[in-house]
């Protein structure tokens, strides 16, 4: 596929090693679009697709104007449960979004609109976990076809502020308490450090095994174990860091490292994505999620345009810094032909969704049963 709109080209990348030698142009797009998050950078998605992808599937509608890149959707071809095009990066990523030139964001989502609706006609475009506000909303917009929007993930988010102020939402003995195991971890002589750019790929083994014995004997996120997931990490981190899209901390106790942490950097938020801490952190009563907020609220402190984003999950301890609720959505966009594909899509996540909501409610009832 290649569409010539005056000096705007449309083309279709499905070549691995094309898509890989886009870094530089890649990253000079990425920059420029205001809404892209870490998970849209060339780095993650071109690592992800090396761990992840497969051969013959990829994708990339790429949008250029006078030869620079101005536009670009990163999706991968997927038959399962239907014919659909879906964004790289997958359930490892929170954020899934494409890339406009915010100087020429209306003739960039245009053309890349009419990309995107070349694609549509053989399988539906399925964008999961959209943020608001993402990019790809415009295209959603200004679709022409048939179109769904659903629910998807819940975030938490906090507003960029210093530890001092997040206190300051809380309850009254809720901020003392929280105060005191931040008084208890500097006691102890927990020492925070950021990794250099040269270390990082030794750091991000570290975090990963720590994480490991971290959740030992208890119900983990199976992917973070993989060894697909550790090359991914691995590979990607070190250009993310290199490029201001990521900063990894360690934390050291009695000269050992006890916990590591991945935090995610954008111009509109900053989000603490993966960690690993020494069970004998818990062994001498350290709270690790409070090390780690106070950690990770330094690198937003003070930036009005930033959130600190806990990212997705609605866990309880998050709800302990009382955030607010911002869901992500699912955009769904088909032509003619392929809207009984969008039905069929919008009928299975109905039923996946009831099907979770029967679980929870078993859940509850055999809570309350062991409570009475």
């Amino acid at each position: 596929m290649e569409v010539a709109d005056s000096a705007l080209t449309v083309e279709l990348c499905t070549d691995e090693t094309e898509f890989g030698s886009l870094a530089t142009a890649w990253a000079r797009l990425h920059r420029r679009c205001r809404t892209a998050t870490p998970f849209q950078s060339h780095a993650w998605l071109h690592s992800w697709w090396l761990s992840y992808g497969t051969r013959g599937r990829l994708r990339v509608v790429l949008v250029r104007k006078d030869g620079e890149l101005v536009a670009a959707a990163p999706l991968m071809r997927a038959y399962v449960p239907f014919p659909a095009l879906v964004p790289l990066g997958g359930a490892i990523s929170d954020f899934t979004d494409v890339l406009l030139d915010d100087a020429f964001a209306d003739e960039a989502a245009a053309a890349l609109a009419d990309g995107l609706s070349e694609l549509a006609r053989t399988a539906l475009i399925d964008f999961r976990e959209v943020r608001s506000g993402a990019a790809v909303e415009r295209i959603y917009e200004s679709w022409q076809g048939p179109r769904l929007r659903l629910v998807d993930s819940l975030c938490l988010e906090l507003p960029a502020a210093s530890m001092e102020e997040l206190l300051g939402r809380l309850p009254a003995p809720r901020a003392q308490r929280a105060r005191a195991k931040i008084r208890k971890i500097d006691a102890l002589g927990v020492e925070r450090r950021i990794v250099r750019h040269d270390e990082v790929d030794a750091s991000v083994r570290t975090l990963l095994h720590l994480h490991q014995l971290q959740w030992q004997g208890r119900k983990v996120t199976s992917e973070h174990l993989q060894e697909r997931f550790s090359e991914h990490l691995i590979r990607s981190v070190g250009l993310m860091v290199r490029s201001g899209d990521a900063v990894v901390t360690e934390f050291r106790l009695d000269d050992a490292v006890v916990a590591a942490d991945l935090t995610l950097l954008s111009p509109h938020l900053v989000g603490g994505y993966l960690y690993g801490a020494h069970p004998r952190l818990r062994e001498r009563k350290v709270d690790v999620a409070t090390m780690l907020l106070n950690a990770c609220a330094q690198h937003a402190e003070g930036d009005r345009s930033r959130v600190l984003s806990l990212l997705r999950g609605n866990e309880p301890y998050k709800h302990h810094w009382r955030p607010e609720e911002a869901v992500n959505h699912r955009l769904l966009l088909a032509r003619g032909r392929t809207a009984p594909v969008l039905r069929a899509a919008a009928w299975d996540a109905a039923a996946r969704s009831r099907g979770k909501e029967f679980l929870r409610k078993r859940r509850d009832r055999q809570e309350r049963r062991k409570q009475s």
